[in-house]
């Protein structure tokens, strides 16, 4: 007779593995999205291009492994109002990366994972103990430290700072219905609706004014595309095996990723401030790790499945 506590540590390292998988290629995308906003590129068309890429990859992988059934939506209504919060959020990505650094960027986006708990403590019941608590509390110090809004006022930014905060509320809203949706949606279907969307709303509004395309603009946004997709089904891979908040923990690995990238690609070098808030927001990953693996329930070895 199998044991229960072998099970749930194959489905923890699950969504361990999609959750790090996903939000890695999610830096990738995030990366090439910087570098074409560069070029001048407007946010609609590039959001219209990232959706455009995303649902062809997400079809071209569902033919190959002939599952192309599981890219149809059970309840199209709930489909279309959670893609808006894709596209909404993946506009303020967007316009967030033209005015801040990589970094930073991550920076201020990890305030999702308190804002996701709450939301998943309040419409999904999940429980919130003092170490996760306390674990919020220090990651949001951490967000504090490193924008030092008292030290360095001039350097804020406040269109990227807004949209941000934007990108935050549609992703952690998006996160915890995802986990609803998961019981009922296949992953592939809910990327691929994502997609369609994105990419039906972006050339609406790029039909009146579009930009020119160079080839190495054109492989970037394939590039853009298929991170995204890649990241975004795996992100949902994540959510169906494990709680939302658990999967938030690993949101923070975007930090080391980014700021590697943004050094390495715009030599951007953080600072103090930045290096001492980051260390905050690791810690409270961690924090938040060891309370989620105490919370696992432990079952006897002769306990039937």
């Amino acid at each position: 007779m199998r044991q229960v506590p072998i099970k749930a540590r194959v489905s923890d390292l699950t969504a361990i593995f999609f959750a790090v998988f996903g939000f890695t290629c999610w830096v990738l995308g995030d990366s090439c999205i910087k570098w074409i906003g560069q070029y001048g590129l407007p946010p609609q068309e590039i959001v219209a291009f990232m959706g455009f890429f995303m649902a062809v990859t997400l079809a071209l992988q569902a033919a190959v492994r002939r599952r192309l059934g599981n890219l149809r939506p059970r309840s199209v209504v709930r489909q279309v109002l959670r893609a808006m919060l894709d596209m909404a959020n993946n506009v303020c990505v967007v316009i967030a990366l033209r005015h801040l650094s990589l970094t930073m960027f991550y920076i201020l986006v990890f305030t999702s994972p308190m804002v996701i708990s709450l939301l998943s403590a309040g419409f999904l019941g999940e429980r919130i103990t003092r170490k996760k608590a306390l674990a919020l509390l220090v990651g949001f110090g951490g967000v504090v430290v490193a924008v030092d809004p008292f030290g360095h006022v001039q350097r804020v930014d406040l269109i990227g700072f807004a949209s941000c905060m934007v990108c935050v509320a549609c992703f952690s809203v998006n996160m915890v219905w995802s986990r609803v949706l998961t019981r009922t949606e296949p992953p592939e279907s809910l990327a691929f609706c994502s997609g369609v969307v994105t990419a039906m709303a972006g050339l609406a509004l790029t039909s009146f004014h579009p930009h020119p395309l160079t080839p190495t603009l054109l492989l970037a946004l394939v590039m853009m595309g298929v991170f995204c997709a890649a990241g975004t089904l795996s992100f949902y891979f994540a959510v169906k095996h494990t709680s939302a908040s658990n999967v938030s923990q690993f949101h923070y690995t975007q930090l080391l990723t980014g700021a590697l990238i943004s050094y390495l690609v715009w030599h951007d070098k953080p600072g103090l401030s930045m290096l001492a808030g980051g260390s905050l927001i690791i810690g409270s990953g961690l924090l938040i790790a060891v309370a989620a693996r105490d919370a696992q329930p432990v079952l006897s070895p002769g306990c039937p499945q």
